[in-house]
């Protein structure tokens, strides 16, 4: 098994079997990722393409400073997100300037969800709401970084994923009323 190293050099110099090993060795763990941020797998492979064609373009520029994945996930967020502007406009709501959240679901709610049931739960969000529960809770950005990459006020931001949390809570509440 090639070094990171090795590989990006076999893919710089076009060979195709050292791409088809680099998208064999990320594709998996990117097409997790994709699925989230699209509405169903048929979008969320667009994505995973788009980003990999992204990612073959720009190896050039990897430095190796830090984790190639890390980097191929950030590309592949990336495209997400500017795909999720292109195709569907977020709708953008008002800041909510005082909300109280009382959790009264059980922990077993979520414990007992499968990874299938929690994914279809994201997926039902719609899309701004699910692209910015995505990257605050999942992925890790504040709220001022993903105005930045949203083009949205940091208080939209926040609007947005307190209505997905709001959402998700009521998806929760009717399946545990259901068990």
């Amino acid at each position: 098994m090639d070094t990171d190293r090795e590989l990006i050099l076999r893919c710089l110099e076009q060979e195709v079997a050292a791409q088809n090993q680099f998208y064999r060795r990320y594709a998996s763990k990117m097409f997790g990722i994709c699925l989230r941020y699209a509405g169903n797998a048929m979008e969320a492979e667009d994505i995973l393409q788009d980003g990999f064609i992204r990612i073959y373009r720009s190896l050039h520029h990897f430095r190796f400073e830090g984790s190639l994945e890390g980097w191929v996930r950030r590309i592949i967020v990336n495209t997400a997100i500017n795909h999720q502007k292109k195709n569907m406009k977020l709708k953008y709501e008002v800041e909510l300037t005082e909300i109280n959240l009382h959790a009264t679901l059980s922990e077993d709610a979520v414990s007992n969800l499968s990874k299938e049931e929690l994914l279809r739960i994201i997926h039902s969000l719609p899309a701004g709401y699910r692209t910015v529960f995505n990257l605050y809770v999942i992925e890790g950005y504040n709220h001022k970084e993903i105005g930045a990459l949203l083009g949205v006020s940091e208080n939209t931001s926040k609007t947005q994923l307190m209505r997905a949390r709001l959402s998700i809570q009521e998806t929760l509440k009717k399946l545990e009323v259901k068990q």
